[in-house]
This record gives C-alpha cells, structure tokens and sequence, in this order.
C-alpha cells in the first residue's frame, strides 16, 4: 500500500458527514481522522452533488443540472399559459378538447418562440401546458403530448405477431392523436386484440401477410389527416420522441427522415442495405441526409408527398424516396431515433445475404432505374472532364 493512499476505517461523526483529510503518517501507514467543519458550500455546489449512501460524493454533470433548471423554467411557463388559455366552457367529447388543446398550443409556439427551444425544454412547456389547462378546468389532466401544429396527424402503424409490444406503442400513439391506423397483416398471435384492447385506434386485420410497407400504403389510404406520421408494431416509441417528425413537416418538409447515421457502425462494418442507402442519397446529390432512409421508421409525410408520390410508390419506399427527391419536395432530417437497438431479429431478416437485405437492395436498384430514366445513366453526376467524341463516344 502507498504512503499517501487514504482509506476509510470509519465515519467520523462531523455533523454526519463525511470528511477526508489528508492522512498523518503512522508507521509507515496512513490513517484518516475528523477535520474541523468546513465553510457551508455554496447553493451551485450542493446542487451539482449527489451523495451515495456509502458516502463519497458524486458530481453531476453541469450541463445535466443546467438542463434541470431550464426544464423547470420552461414548465412553469407552460402551466401559466395553460391556466391561461383553459376555457371557462370546454367542448363536449374527448376529440374536440384534444384539437381545441393543440391548437392553443400551437398558437403559443408561434407567438413565444417555444418552437427554438432544446426538445427537452420543448416537452418541459408542453407537459406543463397540459397540466394547467386542465387545471384551469378543475379537471386532472390526461398524460397527452401537444404537437407544435394546427394540421391534423394521423399515426400509421404496421404490424405482425407483435401482440408483446403492439400495446405500448398504441399508447404512445394516443398520447399524441386520436387518429390512428394499425394495420395487422399475417399475424397467427393476439397482435389483433391486443390492438383492438389496448386503443380506439382503426384496426384492419389481414390473415394473409401483406408484405413489407405494403401496410403503410393502406394506413396512408385510409388516412384523412394533413401529416401522416408511419411507425411499427414492434419498437415503442415515447410520443415525445415522435413530436419532431410532427415538427418537420410543420416548418416546411414534405419528407421528414429518422437520421440514424449516429447509431450506424464505422462505414468499413456497415451491412450492405446501409452502404446502399447512403449510395441512393450520394447518387442522387443528396450527401447530407447519410443513410437516412423511407426504408426506416419513424418517418412522416405532408399530405402533398402522399398525393404527389402516390399510394403505390409508398409500398416501396428507396424509390418513394428517390421521386420525392426527384420533383424537388422537401426533404431532410427531422428527429433521430435509435432503432437500429430495437430492431427484433427474425429469422427472414438475419445473416449475410438475408431474404429481407435481399429486398431492400432490390428496392434501392428500382430507385436508381427510376432515376437513370429521368435524368440519364450518370444521375446528377456529368462527365466534365472526358472528350469521349474524339474516339466515337458520347459527347
């Protein structure tokens, strides 16, 4: 053991705190006894500390105890202008105090900036929103999440024997609309009535399996609603995650992606349906959106990239994605959510050279035929440096 190496033997009983000092020397060891008390620490201080209960003290992060401090800023704000926008006489029925709800909130977005807040601020407000108008209503208050938009959103959600999970993320579906489509195809468990129970969303079961984003086509079918935002059956999501899709399409986007390139692994250790996402991008002169991809949820769509792609295209999405860039719509990133973590392996969708990875590269082929045909073999990529004519070629 070191000469100058500290070990407790004991707690000193120092106003019940623990307290260290620099050991005396005895016998070639060290050994620890009470110090005087010290100056009390400052307020900023007892703030970024948290002790364990063996006594030693652990520093928070300052970043961490300046979030804290903004989150409750910005919800007693939100609760003061809920209690303020609470109306004296609510509407009748669930729906219409949920629009009546957003639409305030969306108006206090606007006119108080909440919309350049950190997210976490953001859903501080938003929480502290909800909470005071239904204060201000004398009513408890649902654990609902207002969306920073007057449009209307609808929740397309695909799924198949997924009766483990298919309830938790209903829920969080509900936190944010009541408008919600499940689309439960080839399930041989209780994903059905596990949807049927769990939510008053629609639910349209097919015995037969529909195939891959097939059912995203008919939720967008059925769907009236101004946004579309498309999740599965198997990754609950926190509604609050979900709200920047929302957002997205609310500030001017047509395609609002899921920016997963942080999760991804070095480029050298990608899969091959990675690689090929960011190649569609990169060959499209879209370097920036990485690997994001229609391929990944989740994702939303204005109702004019619905009407301007189409439902068919929708069923496959690289060369969904691949038009939308195309005729110019709006595309871009909106939030970032891990599912790469929460992605379930499957038998048809494990190991090299899989059935699944198979057909999301033939997705990504069709996207580049698409484009080959509308803007040449070469994409947007010309040929500026080559005389081809001199030996016969192309110009």
């Amino acid at each position: 053991m070191r000469q100058q190496q500290a070990i407790l033997f004991e707690k000193p009983a120092v106003r019940g705190r623990l307290v260290r000092k620099p050991p005396p020397e005895e016998e070639g060891k060290a050994v620890v006894s009470a110090a005087p008390v010290r100056k009390k620490p400052t307020a900023a201080v007892k703030r970024a500390r948290k002790r364990t209960a063996s006594g030693p003290r652990l520093f928070l992060p300052r970043k961490r105890a300046a979030s804290k401090a903004y989150g409750g800023a910005a919800y007693r704000l939100g609760l003061q202008l809920g209690r303020t926008d609470a109306p004296s006489g609510p509407p009748e029925g669930e729906g219409e105090l949920r629009r009546l709800l957003n639409c305030r909130w969306a108006a206090r977005v606007k006119e108080r900036g909440l919309g350049g807040y950190s997210w976490a601020r953001y859903h501080a407000a938003a929480a502290g929103y909800v909470r005071g108008f239904f204060a201000g209503m004398g009513r408890p208050a649902p654990d609902w999440v207002p969306l920073p938009t007057e449009r209307s959103v609808a929740v397309i959600v695909t799924a198949k024997n997924e009766e483990r999970t298919i309830a938790a993320v209903l829920k969080e579906a509900d936190r944010l609309t009541d408008e919600t489509y499940v689309i439960v195809n080839g399930s041989s468990d209780e994903t059905f009535r596990q949807a049927r129970a769990a939510s008053r969303a629609i639910v349209l079961s097919y015995p037969q399996a529909l195939g891959h984003d097939v059912g995203r086509s008919v939720g967008a079918k059925l769907a009236r609603a101004d946004i579309l935002l498309f999740t599965d059956g198997d990754i609950p999501i926190p509604a609050e995650q979900l709200v920047p899709f929302v957002h997205g399409i609310e500030q001017g986007l047509d395609v609002a992606l899921n920016n997963i390139y942080p999760y991804l692994r070095p480029f050298g250790r990608q899969d091959t349906v990675t690689v090929m996402k960011q190649f569609l991008n990169l060959a499209l002169g879209r370097r920036d959106l990485k690997a994001s991809s229609l391929t990944a949820v989740p994702h939303a769509l204005s109702r004019r990239a619905v009407e301007t792609l189409g439902l068919e295209l929708l069923s496959v999405p690289p060369k969904a994605q691949a038009l939308a860039l195309l005729l110019k719509l709006r595309v871009g990133h909106a939030g970032r959510v891990n599912v790469i973590r929460g992605n379930k392996r499957r038998k048809l969708n494990s190991g090299r050279g899989n059935p699944v990875a198979s057909m999301i590269v033939g997705d990504h082929l069709e996207a580049l035929k698409l484009a080959g045909d509308r803007l040449g073999e070469r994409l947007v990529h010309p040929d500026v440096l080559r005389k081809r004519r001199y030996i016969g070629g192309d110009a």
